[in-house]
């Protein structure tokens, strides 16, 4: 039988590359060698590389995606397993090239990427299916700013965080109007556009979804429980966080996160992992994003997930990859 040739593709443009690197490594060990042949493609600022088992790195051909390999054979793949956090694979970008050069992908495709890397926009289209979320103000780095306007219709504390970021980069928490000069600074040095939102005290929940044998799923809801103001990058990936699965919630409470993330994930046309994050405020589930590239290294929300679900990484791996080869993108 003819092994699957599939590249996981890691790293990205932003800083969550080295995250990306780890989660790749991990889905890099988890699929199954008996069914797939596994290569390693590393897509970084400085160029895109097929990585060999030497660590030595042979460029891309981005004319179709394919590696040209010294001995003249030239190796192509059936299915590119995507998992970079940020750009260009969680934006859209290379979803849209990989569609312009016929390669299948694991994920969703380039407009659900585009339009979920952008809270604003996600969360406008959302409320049209009557899903909650903080009140916000809108920012690019070029509006002036009235920040006595700002407390009055938002409140304090509230959030500054960048539009189009991941992994909580760039996000401050302003308890004084004093603060939001350096919250701004930190916001638009990643990106042009910012949200300002209105602080939600509740329990904030991450809840994994995926369609699982054709089935839109709720892997698990994940109770976050930061030791530092809030799940920033420290307490994402440097362990500054419990995070306890699945959630300390009633029976109640869950089925309306589980319904409510699940309607998200259908409303958006989504397909592949997503992972949503929520507020719980007196039982209501209100939505802070949606990441459709989520974190999977060990350490990860959505492995440990998977766990507890009952599902092994290789199997959810594995599904991910069948349902490419199956998708005519």
């Amino acid at each position: 039988m003819k092994k699957t040739n599939v590249a996981v593709v890691m790293g990205g443009y932003s800083g969550e590359y080295e995250v990306s690197l780890k989660s790749g490594q991990l889905i890099f060990d988890s699929l199954d060698r008996s069914k797939y042949n596994v290569y390693k493609i590393v897509i970084l600022q400085e160029g895109w590389f097929f990585l060999d088992d030497h660590g030595q790195k042979v460029p891309i051909n981005k004319e179709d995606f394919s590696v040209p390999l010294s001995s003249g054979y030239t190796v192509r793949f059936d299915v590119c397993f995507n998992i970079i956090h940020g750009k260009p694979g969680e934006n859209g970008e290379l979803q849209a090239y990989w569609d312009l050069v016929g390669q299948k992908y694991t994920g969703c495709g380039f407009y659900q990427s585009a339009l979920t890397f952008n809270k604003k926009d996600t969360l406008a289209v959302l409320s049209k299916y009557g899903i909650l979320s903080a009140k916000s103000i809108y920012l690019r780095k070029d509006m002036p700013v009235d920040i006595e306007e700002i407390v009055q219709e938002i409140g304090l504390p509230c959030f500054v965080k960048p539009n189009q970021s991941g992994s909580s980069l760039g996000i401050s928490k302003v308890k004084t109007a004093g603060e939001f000069e350096k919250a701004f600074a930190l916001a638009f040095a990643e990106d042009e556009e910012i949200l300002i939102e209105s602080f939600l005290d509740g329990m904030e929940v991450s809840v994994g979804v995926l369609d699982l044998n054709g089935k839109t799923t709720v892997l698990g809801i994940t109770e976050i429980v930061p030791t530092k103001e809030f799940f920033d990058y420290e307490a994402k990936y440097e362990g500054a966080s419990e995070e306890i699965t699945p959630a300390r919630i009633d029976e109640e409470t869950k089925k309306r996160v589980e319904d409510t993330a699940k309607h998200a994930y259908e409303s958006l046309g989504m397909s592949g992992f997503s992972r949503s994050e929520f507020i719980i405020m007196n039982g209501i589930p209100y939505m802070l994003e949606m990441n459709t590239n989520p974190g999977f290294s060990p350490a990860s929300i959505l492995p440990q997930q998977a766990q507890h679900f009952g599902i092994s990484i290789e199997d959810l791996c594995g599904q991910e990859v069948e349902k490419a080869l199956q998708q005519h993108k």
